[in-house]
């Protein structure tokens, strides 16, 4: 696929499928994935309002260890767009997938993947990502002080399509050191930007919200929930879309 001012150009072992903006790249994703579709396809839409996007993973180990895909996938989004926007923004990831420039929601990823059993390799995973590329209401950005796009946050010059294609690069670079270095680079890189370690937070567990302090993550990025005395680990596998 040729690149060109709005088709992204990718990098070796990655190939882009682009979709009509009525069609959610996650889904079909998915359902490409289910098929039997390449690993490293990435399906995504430019549209006027947001970048969606998500890519095709086929995992050789557990379940439990292939989801260090998504905070890869993170890390890699704010190498990407730190690498294109101005140097005063800045980016953090909530453990949930949330994308937050300069502290309001941006944006933010999910994953799915063949299987929910933790011990079993999946034949496929996918993780998706969506930015909002202008405000909700372009008549009253501001409007919502918890939420943002890359417009309002002085991104006007980040290309959506060069966003798309540095955060294809990114990724892989880190994919490639998880597989050649480990977990341990990935675990401090995404330490650095995670947001609320160490305050307060109210997670979504099973329709009902835990509340409790985020003290941590594990080895495998479950997340370390402190309740009075108690710490409860949530495997990061909790949030696969069913």
């Amino acid at each position: 696929m040729n690149a060109g001012p709005d088709r992204p150009s990718f990098p070796p072992l990655f190939a882009g499928l682009e979709v009509a903006g009525g069609t959610d790249p996650f889904a079909k994703a998915c359902a490409e994935a289910a098929l039997g579709c390449d690993a490293g396809t990435i399906v995504y839409n430019i549209a006027v309002d947001r970048l969606a996007a998500a890519i095709v993973f086929a995992p050789e180990v557990a379940l439990q260890d292939a989801m260090a895909m998504l905070p890869a996938c993170g890390v890699g989004f704010q190498n990407a767009l730190g690498a294109l926007a101005p140097p005063e923004v800045a980016v953090h990831l909530t453990w949930q997938g949330g994308i937050l420039v300069n502290g309001a929601a941006c944006g933010s990823f999910r994953a799915a993947a063949a299987t929910a059993d933790p011990d079993s390799v999946p034949d496929w995973l996918a993780v998706g990502l969506e930015v909002r590329l202008i405000p909700d209401d372009p008549d009253a950005p501001g409007a919502e002080p918890d939420r943002t796009s890359l417009f309002e946050e002085g991104c006007v010059e980040v290309a959506p399509a060069r966003l798309l294609e540095s955060w294809a690069r990114h990724t892989l670079v880190w994919i490639n050191r998880w597989s050649e270095e480990g977990v341990r680079p990935l675990h401090a890189e995404w330490r650095g930007l995670a947001h609320g370690m160490g305050e307060e937070i109210a997670l979504d567990r099973g329709g009902g919200a835990m509340h409790g302090v985020f003290v941590g993550i594990d080895e495998r990025f479950g997340l370390l929930l402190r309740q009075g005395g108690a710490t409860t680990l949530v495997p990061l596998s909790e949030l696969l879309e069913k």
